[in-house]
């Protein structure tokens, strides 16, 4: 019998025809985004340190609402359900307002989208806020594009590990503030800031700390593009929403190809034949913080920010040909253009754009008309269900019920409680002493829901229904200032 020749490892045989095995996922390939001046580049660092400042120190803003009432402008407090913005306070039955303003938040979004895509991915995303700066620190230590990428391939050294361990630290140190500065909006914040320095602050404020600093560290650190690219649903959302009319980055075909070089392209063009603007340098590719290449076309990855038309400008400067290769463009110029017609001024009215505007103008003037005309003092009612009613001994009838008393402002108030719509019907609250005309008097804490046991009791000799409307009406002592609320008495 002859030996089986042992297989060769160095050049293994080549598979058969139809049994090799295909990828399903293509392998992360690190990006390393160039450093770039311009235009769209400023306009991005204006928005990141406005942004920054506003994020990291609103908290420390003071607004005087007066005694026994929190001084910090903006501030959710949890241990008392109040969410306090400046001069406006929201109380955990005005959930609404909350609604209103993530409708507002969805529809200015659509607009966004309607007049230049996915601007907001490009400019305003807090991903790609925090990634810009934590790039800023990557290329202040470890170096521009170019360095980085020969530092990657290389043994570590000395000095590689002295700059990686600088860049970690810088990193964690603003993932630590940017957990910090989220938690101070919802204590006092000079306090707060105390209590972490001294351990003495609650657990659960070094728990979301905590958390927050990890989850800042490795999306904006680690994930970046990765975020865009996979996790974040607004890519695959934006693209059913677009039309051909929104503003998108876009690479000007019939201007920039053929590509060539410079020295290429002015023989070809001494010599009578085509040569385009694009001289395939390849910067549009490296100043993307997603790896897009733009001149492919309008991709998912590209999130907008104009970095690309920053460098393609800065390129188009130096050889002397014109700016605009890459811009914001709409994709009915594109196709006008492929066939050869005239680009249309960007259509920025239009009916898509007019309906999101009247939509944010109208959810934001009912929540502005509602703000204007809310009133500081609420009543709520609620009938008792085990029993609906009770027979007393001498045949009266009573229902017993649960009236919220809502004083929403910093001082004691005293109201009246009276009944209306039920005549031979008396009122009383336990605990509280009998009315008189106005009905009974009830003091109201600052700042507090003040539940009362209101019972209503018939004679035995009235007339009525199984079911009555009857209404609580609640009466400032002071101002005069009314609130009705409407339930139903219930009888045999």
């Amino acid at each position: 019998m002859s030996a089986t020749p042992a297989p060769n490892v160095k050049n293994p045989a080549p598979a058969p025809a139809g049994t090799e095995k295909i990828s399903l996922y293509e392998s992360r390939q690190q990006i390393y985004p160039q450093s770039v001046s311009g235009r769209f580049r400023n306009i991005k660092w204006a928005l990141l340190v406005g942004g920054m400042l506003l994020y990291y120190f609103l908290p420390f803003l003071r607004w005087d609402r007066g005694p026994d009432l929190p001084a910090q402008a903006v501030l959710v407090d949890l241990t008392n359900g109040r969410f306090y913005f400046f001069g406006i306070e929201i109380w955990p039955q005005e959930v609404y307002y909350f609604t209103g303003l993530l409708i507002l938040a969805a529809f200015t979004l659509f607009l966004m989208n309607a007049v230049a895509g996915r601007v907001w991915c490009g400019y305003l995303c807090p991903q790609t806020v925090w990634t810009d700066l934590y790039l800023l620190v990557e290329r202040w230590t470890e170096g521009d594009r170019r360095e980085r990428m020969i530092k990657a391939k290389k043994p570590w050294t000395p000095r590689t590990l002295a700059e990686t361990a600088l860049k970690h630290f810088l990193w964690l140190l603003i993932a630590w503030w940017t957990g910090g500065a989220w938690v101070l909006y919802f204590a006092d914040a000079p306090t707060l800031v105390k209590q972490l320095a001294t351990l003495q602050a609650p657990a659960q404020a070094y728990i979301w700390i905590a958390i927050l600093t990890a989850s800042t560290y490795l999306l904006a650190g680690f994930a970046r593009e990765q975020v865009c690219l996979y996790m974040c649903p607004w890519p695959r959302i934006q693209a059913a929403l677009t039309d051909e009319y929104a503003l998108n980055v876009t690479y000007r075909v019939d201007r920039g190809e053929p590509r060539a070089s410079v020295k290429k392209a002015i023989a070809l063009r001494e010599d009578g034949k085509p040569a385009g603007d694009c001289v395939d340098c390849g910067q549009c590719v490296a100043v993307c913080p997603t790896g897009v290449d733009i001149r492919e076309g309008l991709s998912m990855g590209c999130i907008q920010c104009g970095l690309c038309i920053d460098a393609c400008d800065n390129v188009m400067g130096k050889i002397g040909r014109p700016t605009g290769l890459i811009g914001y463009d709409t994709d009915i110029n594109v196709h006008r253009r492929a066939e050869g017609l005239p680009a249309l001024k960007p259509k920025l009215v239009r009916p898509r754009t007019l309906i999101y505007l009247a939509l944010i103008l109208g959810v934001a003037a009912a929540m502005g008309f509602t703000l204007a005309t809310r009133r500081s003092l609420g009543c709520d009612v609620m009938h008792d269900r085990n029993p609906i009613f009770v027979m007393l001994s001498d045949g009266s009838i009573r229902n017993v019920y649960t009236v919220r008393v809502l004083n929403e402002t910093g001082y004691e108030r005293k109201f009246y409680l009276s009944l209306a719509g039920l005549p031979v019907g008396k009122l009383s609250v336990m605990g509280e002493p009998a009315g008189g005309g106005k009905g009974v008097p009830i003091i109201a804490p600052p700042n507090q829901t003040l539940e009362l046991r209101v019972t209503v009791t018939t004679p035995a000799d009235a007339q009525l229904p199984q079911s009555t409307p009857i209404q609580m009406v609640l009466t400032d002592a002071k101002t005069g200032e009314t609130v009705k609320k409407g339930d139903y008495f219930k009888a045999p």
